[in-house]
């Protein structure tokens, strides 16, 4: 987010406060964020403050340093200052834009992008920013102007081409939007998620059995949504190569056409060419009109009726039975939007007709120590092997309610009712404004009216289950 490079000379500080040159010392701070070394930043960003409490650029850099690590009033407290000594630096309001963004204050966020602009205009990472915040206002005409004209001074700039990918496939323009997605493999985060290969990507022609490498890229709902796709590919290719996580192997080994499946680059074996999961819509031309129907995965029978028995013993009998995931993986990029905490379920726990069953996994299980409602509360997350495991139990429940996360795929792709809750701003692939998607058919989406409020939408979800 920030530049080591001070934006204009700043006065001297008081004698015998600095142990470095004040440029160095600069740099030095800049660097440490970078590097993500956040502790150490965080200490020489309060001795350069309490050194020089004025200095716009070390309020600047010790607010995104606070940024970072979670204390967001300070850091918009230091920023909002640093703006206020020096107004017309634009690297302020530009960084300002994103603060204010993760902050959920998107109407200064978006006075703050377009202050960035008006002072840079000639600055992509401006108008990337400013595409940024149009796309959480779902101003998506906005963010694709934006992110062309940053694209305009650098054609080359990955991130403004994906979230043009992004506000076009959100907007329901899916063939534009296949095109600019193709981009995605140039952001830093995209690296190792190709095979090291000087073999071209797969252009849609036949192929012989066995020489094509279809590779799972992306995270596990991706994979499940776009694994559809594979049986058009088999098609054409057959008995492609599929690599993919371990985690999926015993998921996406029931799509009919697949020849074996690697969970390692060593043991893809030789091929002709290789295609990304998610590059798939682009060759199928895929539109809302034309996706192929859900209901491709089904756990097996034996598994639904042990889970079945499973249930039997530890549900009550007489109320409906309601799956509940309320955290995705951290590591997501939009979790802080996407994720609530157990609590929020309240006027679910509430309800004296149903149990509520937690198909959740990793650390955020532990919420369901302090649970407390009067709903009985089941909580399988400890005895849920894999996606098998989690698709065996959607099977033998009346309706699940989760967050935008993998089990909300698990659940559209074997046809089992989910309410799914969405952020204002949601990941592309629900569209705007509609309540059901074209992806999963027995899915129900329930959006926030106001971003980051969750209240008014899990009454909504309760009110209708």
């Amino acid at each position: 987010m920030s530049e080591s490079a001070e934006p204009a000379a700043k006065p001297a500080p008081p004698p015998g406060t600095q142990v470095m040159p004040l440029s160095e010392a600069l740099e030095k701070l800049a660097r440490l964020e970078q590097d993500n070394k956040l502790a150490e930043a965080d200490d020489l960003a309060r001795r350069m403050l309490a050194a020089m409490p004025e200095h716009p650029h070390i309020l600047h850099l010790a607010g995104i340093v606070s940024y970072r690590l979670g204390r967001l009033e300070e850091a918009v407290e230091r920023m909002e200052a640093a703006q206020r000594i020096a107004p017309e630096v634009a690297l302020y309001p530009r960084n300002m834009c994103e603060v204010y963004r993760g902050a959920g204050r998107l109407e200064e966020a978006v006075a703050a992008g377009r202050r960035a602009v008006e002072l840079a205009p000639q600055d992509s990472r401006a108008l990337f920013n400013l595409s940024l915040i149009h796309y959480e206002r779902l101003e998506l005409d906005e963010a694709v102007r934006a992110a062309e004209a940053a694209i305009a001074l650098d054609p080359d700039y990955p991130e403004a081409h994906f979230e043009k990918a992004e506000a076009l496939l959100l907007a329901g323009r899916l063939k534009e939007g296949w095109e600019s997605y193709e981009w995605r493999f140039r952001l830093k985060q995209a690296e190792g998620m190709l095979p090291k290969t000087d073999k071209p990507q797969w252009d849609g022609s036949a192929l012989p059995p066995g020489r094509l490498l279809v590779i799972g890229d992306q995270g596990f709902g991706d994979c499940i949504q776009f694994g559809r796709l594979i049986p058009w590919v088999a098609l054409l290719c057959p008995q492609p190569v599929l690599a993919c996580s371990g985690d999926l192997v015993p998921i996406l080994r029931q799509l009919p056409g697949i020849g074996k499946i690697v969970t390692r680059w060593e043991d893809t074996g030789d091929y002709d060419a290789y295609i990304p999961l998610s590059g798939l819509p682009r060759l199928y031309g895929l539109t809302t009109e034309n996706i192929p129907p859900a209901g491709y995965l089904a756990p097996p029978e034996a598994l639904v009726r042990e889970w079945g028995e499973k249930l039997e013993r530890l549900a009550p009998r007489g109320k409906k039975r309601i799956g509940l995931v309320w955290a995705g993986r951290p590591t997501h990029k939009n979790d802080k939007k996407r994720t609530l905490k157990l609590t929020q379920f309240a006027p679910l726990f509430a309800r004296d007709d149903v149990v509520v069953l937690t198909v959740q996994k990793g650390d955020q299980i532990a919420q369901v120590g302090g649970y407390y409602g009067q709903a009985p509360l089941v909580n399988l997350g400890p005895e849920i092997a894999d996606f098998i495991d989690t698709m065996a139990i959607l099977k033998n429940i009346d309706r699940l309610v989760t967050i935008d996360t993998s089990v909300a795929h698990v659940a559209g792709a074997i046809g089992v009712p989910a309410s799914v809750v969405l952020p204002k701003a949601p990941d592309w692939r629900w569209l705007l404004e509609r309540e059901d998607s074209p992806w999963y058919p027995s899915l129900k989406l329930y959006r926030q009216t106001i971003a980051y409020e969750w209240a008014d939408v899990i009454e909504r979800v309760v009110a209708d289950l």
